[in-house]
């Protein structure tokens, strides 16, 4: 597949189409889709994805993954908003947590990683470098072994 100028991922003949389908497992897709190099038909361009479960994503799609910029919003209130690379949160984006803290920075592969600002729920904020700690790692250190 190839990208054109508007990040439409299309497959190699250029054809894409607008679909509506219900998956077996009850997810739903309303988009953008186009063959893929075995024929297959996988999403790709702007379309909507709603979970059985009611997680909803809206946003860009090349080749059957999240890629590029989207919204991910969760039944517990949860909000993702930025840019997603190979079904995860990679690039810029912000996260809204479901008791209202806020967290805008970078992300990579869905951690938070580099420069950002932490909000609290009461709005108390901590702007710096972010990174998630591998948790044995942290806990072994809180217990000395380091």
């Amino acid at each position: 597949m190839s990208e054109n100028k508007e990040g439409y991922c299309l497959n190699t003949d250029g054809v894409g189409v607008n679909v509506s389908c219900i998956f077996p497992n009850g997810d739903k897709y309303e988009g953008q889709c186009s063959r893929s190099a075995s024929g297959a038909l996988v999403r790709s361009g702007i379309g909507k994805h709603t979970s059985a479960s009611g997680i909803i994503y809206m946003g860009e799609w090349c080749e059957d993954k999240m890629l590029g910029r989207g919204s991910l919003q969760f039944p517990s209130g949860a909000l993702y908003e930025g840019e997603f690379k190979d079904n995860m949160y990679h690039g810029s984006g912000t996260y809204i947590f479901p008791d209202g803290s806020v967290y805008r920075g970078h992300f990579c592969s869905d951690r938070l990683a580099g420069e950002g600002t932490f909000t609290d729920a009461q709005g108390l904020s901590w702007t710096g470098d972010f990174h998630v700690w591998n948790k044995k790692f942290v806990s072994d250190w809180l217990n000395g072994a380091y």
